[in-house]
């Protein structure tokens, strides 16, 4: 655990600087942001009051609330956490609700009233509560305050607070200054060296011949239930609406036939035609065109003595559908009706008198209908598959409209219906480690888990292209502890721990009492009659601190808090032991001999001291209000929502 004292690295001093500060010397502004309000539910109070601030209270079901909500963002990220698992924020959540309710009975007495209008705007904003329009919309109002499991009235509260954070507390810590003076202090405090001891008394060593009771567990059991809640899982109904539903959809002959028959120019080709062309106003002038080239005069030289260069006659290779665009209907019907070599006309049409040579016929060189019937065919294929999705669509949505349950819209449907295990709200099933939603269907999961037992079932759009999903709710698991028989070994297990750590909590506190009083840390150790680590002699710089690893870094912070020549007991904050931590040696820094740690510490400091002058108002403002704290009535609540156990 101390290995990591032997060999403390160092590090650029601006990061280090900069972390340092934020660890040792800011603590976590409750109201810095509205996210951080949203960690827990601001509506009013109810039950026992824990703690009167000014006119305010904050009562157990507050806080309770507020650990639910830090459970569920907890759960999210490992669906197995418990109480247990968040016991360490029980503190820092209470305190950010007592902050709160200071802001607010301090806005109280001092006229600070927020209108319902300006609220109201706060939640129009929201993203959350729009329509497709962009405007608000009270469906979606609703269907985001049930998302959130919170009512209309505790939305508001939270809006409050934040609103009141941004006007009476931003104000007063803005723009903090930082004079070099300070910033040397504190350059001096990260460059003083320290050297000390530390010994370690694991738990571990504590474990053999411990072997608890039936009546042990059972009453250990009892007095950490909430240590073993299992969260809250569900059974969804899940029938896909997707390529698979509609795969049977194919086109017919028929079908086939006619668009090839209406795209002939992409799949058949078309007939063209190398056309000489002659137009002219006057009937007698056409028809000595004609006679000429019908005479076996070249095209281009019987148009001549009518004002005609070759260039003006020759059209090149056209198919009808050229031409008649061309020259019209009636003309182009007469061209392609003629024989290669052929001589036509004259023709009348809107632009006059028309004499035409066939040059030359090409045949089309297009591929025939059964060359492309599986072009097409796959072509017509997903176009009815996409419409005959879109009309099952319709038709599940239709039914649910009505009223039909899920297995009704379902088999009205005629789909396929998968009933999920018991799932966390992450897809995965506590009887099946290798269960797992898949991936594209996380929608259906989210929207399974937003719903009510009783609700109508919804459908969902999945990502990419995958269809839809028909989702619904069979039922719900709610969180409970799970029962002792099926968690015995881990009880069991649990048990030992706690009595291990006993055990070394017992011989560290003697080894510690020895020391205080002035004895060695050497002689102290042996004393204790157990064969425990080596002690660890450890030197090392203030700003080190934060190079140290998790599990030595709470004894560190201990060594750099004592005076020199003392020692304290520090607890490990897993759980895993104790360590007795002395401090033999003292020497300051001086931080005249590095003036750029001196500049990097203005800065970083000027940087957070906004969050520190934050802090200190809101200390402020507790002390004008007054905070009085029912001692018993929050350990009780402790026990009640946590257990006793940790």
């Amino acid at each position: 655990m101390l290995a990591a004292f032997r060999n403390l690295s160092k590090s650029a001093l601006g990061t280090v600087v900069a972390v340092l500060f934020l660890l040792a010397i800011l603590a976590s502004f409750a109201l810095a942001d509205l996210s951080n309000v949203r960690s827990g539910t601001m509506g009013g109070g109810g039950g026992e009051a824990l703690v009167e601030v000014g006119s305010e209270e904050v009562s157990e079901r507050e806080l309770s609330d507020r650990m639910r909500r830090a459970l569920q963002d907890a759960q999210r990220e490992d669906p197995t956490a418990t109480y247990a698992s968040i016991a360490g924020q029980f503190g820092a959540l209470l305190e950010s609700l007592v902050d709160e309710k200071a802001l607010l009975s301090f806005a109280q007495d001092h006229g600070f009233f927020l209108s319902k209008r300006l609220v109201d705007g706060q939640i129009a904003s929201l993203p959350q509560t729009r329509g497709l329009d962009g405007k608000f919309n009270d469906q979606a109002y609703a269907a985001f305050l049930q998302q959130q499991q919170m009512t209309d009235a505790q939305l508001r509260n939270m809006l409050r607070v934040a609103l009141m954070q941004r006007l009476i507390v931003a104000p007063a810590a803005v723009e903090a200054r930082v004079p070099i003076g300070v910033a040397r202090s504190y350059a001096d405090m990260l460059l003083e060296q320290r050297e000390g001891q530390m010994a370690l008394v694991p738990a571990e060593m504590f474990r053999a011949g411990l072997n608890p009771s039936d009546g042990d567990l059972q009453s250990f059991y009892a007095q950490n239930r909430q240590r073993y809640v299992i969260p809250e899982q569900r059974v969804l109904k899940i029938a896909r609406l997707g390529p698979e539903a509609v795969a049977g959809v194919q086109p017919t002959d028929a079908e086939i036939a006619a668009y090839y028959n209406a795209n002939r120019a992409t799949y058949g080709g078309l007939e063209t035609r190398v056309i000489s062309q002659a137009v002219v106003q006057d009937k007698a002038a056409a028809d000595g065109i004609a006679a000429r080239a019908r005479g076996g005069a070249a095209f281009a030289a019987a148009a001549a003595p009518a004002g005609f260069a070759a260039a003006d006659v020759t059209l090149g290779a056209q198919n009808r559908e050229q031409f008649g665009a061309l020259a019209g209907e009636t003309v182009a019907n007469a061209a392609f009706s003629a024989k290669s070599g052929a001589i036509v006309g004259p023709v009348r049409s809107d632009l006059g008198w028309h004499v035409i040579k066939i040059e030359e016929v090409r045949a089309a060189s297009g591929r025939s209908l059964a060359a492309a019937r599986g072009e097409i065919a796959t072509l017509l294929a997903a176009n009815k598959r996409k419409e005959a999705l879109t009309d099952l669509l319709t038709q599940v949505e239709d039914q649910i409209a009505d009223g039909a349950s899920f297995a009704e819209a379902a088999a009205a449907a005629k789909l396929q219906v998968v009933t999920t295990p018991g799932i966390f709200s992450n897809g995965t099933a506590r009887g099946d480690g290798d269960f797992r939603l898949p991936t594209e269907l996380a929608p259906a999961l989210q929207a399974g888990f937003a719903m009510a037992v009783d609700d109508d079932p919804e459908v969902i759009t999945l990502p990419n292209d995958a269809g839809y999903a028909l989702v619904g709710v069979d039922r719900v698991i709610e969180a409970a502890p799970a029962p002792l028989a099926q968690i015995r070994e881990k009880v069991r297990d649990d048990w030992i721990k706690r009595k291990a750590l006993d055990r070394a909590r017992a011989v560290a506190s003697e080894i510690a009492a020895k020391v205080a009083r002035g004895m060695s840390m050497d002689e102290a150790r042996a004393s204790a009659g157990v064969a425990l680590p080596p002690i660890e002699s450890v030197t090392a710089r203030r700003l080190q601190i934060t190079q140290a690893n998790a599990d030595a870094v709470t004894a560190l912070r201990m060594m750099f808090s004592l005076s020199e020549g003392k020692s304290r007991l520090v607890a490990d904050p897993q759980n895993r032991g104790f360590v007795i931590v002395k401090t033999n040696k003292i020497t300051p820094g001086n931080a005249l001999n590095n003036p750029g740690l001196i500049s990097q510490t203005q800065s970083a400091f000027q940087q957070t001291a906004s969050n520190e002058l934050g802090e200190q108002f809101l200390a402020a403002l507790k002390a004008d209000q007054g905070v009085e704290r029912d001692a018993d009535a929050i350990a009780a609540a402790r026990q009640r929502i946590i257990g006793s156990g940790q």
